[in-house]
């Protein structure tokens, strides 16, 4: 439980250093280039090391056939609209309204597998939403970017998308291991991308030497550590406590992501944020008080 618990934590604290990681990397690459060219590094950690643990091929029936690529375009889904929003929303306020993943989580999990009643909630996640308005509402220019509105809609569905995926990989851990799920639903996502890339193309069009040095030091973190160790450790963890206790985690992705874009993009972060995320936790720790009871 204790490693689980340290996983989930460690996923949580690289993934708000990713959404600083993808603003940066944005300025060299475009939205799909990062997405796959960061799909494609990450496999090429993820299949060997795959392959020394489990070493054997991969038997799969037909449901987990068509849930693998469900999951792989929720995969899709969680990059490609976080990637475009935040090319309209500044790294801290996408970070804010990352806090409120756990509530939407809950909400999605309460309606599609039904594992807690929807009027627990409810209202957790109604405050929630109201902390991400008001984050996607307006302010400072540095902190919310050029189309604060359009930008966290962008995000907040790459959250559903992720909500998705936490959901689904949950009900197929107990035949195919993190590993394999993480690293077949990770090519889905690639395969399926690969034709958009003549639809938004900048390195294509700029030539690799365009490339800074800081665009590559941010594709790095975001295969090594974003893609392939997080996304590694967040399976792990949910394997082991669960996709609700797992979700509570994401709290500490605003926390980072608030401080990293502060300390590397000179983001301000100004009283709207500060009050969203006091609203999207607020809604959060709700929603987890009020199915304490079921889940016990």
């Amino acid at each position: 439980m204790a490693i689980a618990y340290a996983s989930l934590t460690l996923a949580a604290v690289v993934w708000g250093g990713s959404i600083v990681g993808q603003k940066y990397a944005l300025a060299s690459f475009s939205a799909v280039e990062v997405s796959v060219l960061r799909g494609l590094g990450a496999l090429a950690i993820l299949i060997p090391l795959w392959w020394l643990q489990e070493g054997r091929s991969i038997r799969l029936a037909g449901r987990d056939r068509r849930l693998l690529v469900l999951l792989g375009l929720a995969v899709l889904g969680n990059h490609l609209l976080t990637l475009f929003g935040l090319r309209y929303i500044g790294a801290a306020a996408a970070g804010v309204i990352i806090g409120a993943s756990p509530a939407i989580t809950a909400l999605l999990s309460s309606l599609l597998i039904k594992d807690v009643p929807f009027r627990k909630v409810a209202a957790g996640s109604a405050l929630s939403f109201a902390g991400v308005a008001l984050v996607s509402g307006g302010g400072g220019e540095n902190a919310t970017g050029d189309n604060p509105w359009l930008g966290g809609t962008l995000v907040l569905l790459g959250l559903v998308s992720w909500a998705l995926y936490t959901i689904g990989s949950g009900s197929v851990m107990d035949r195919l291991s993190p590993l394999t799920i993480n690293w077949t639903t990770l090519l889905i996502s690639i395969v399926l991308q690969i034709p958009l890339l003549w639809s938004d193309p900048k390195v294509m069009q700029e030539g690799w030497a365009a490339v800074s040095s800081g665009g590559w030091v941010a594709l790095g973190y975001l295969i090594v550590f974003a893609t392939a160790l997080g996304q590694q450790a967040w399976l792990f963890g949910v394997q082991g406590v669960g996709p609700s206790r797992a979700g509570v985690f994401v709290n500490l992705i605003p926390v980072s992501a608030l401080l990293l874009s502060a300390l590397i993009l000179g983001e301000s972060v100004g009283p709207r944020e500060a009050l969203g995320i006091v609203l999207i936790l607020t809604g959060v720790w709700l929603v987890g008080y009020q199915t304490k009871e079921t889940s016990a």
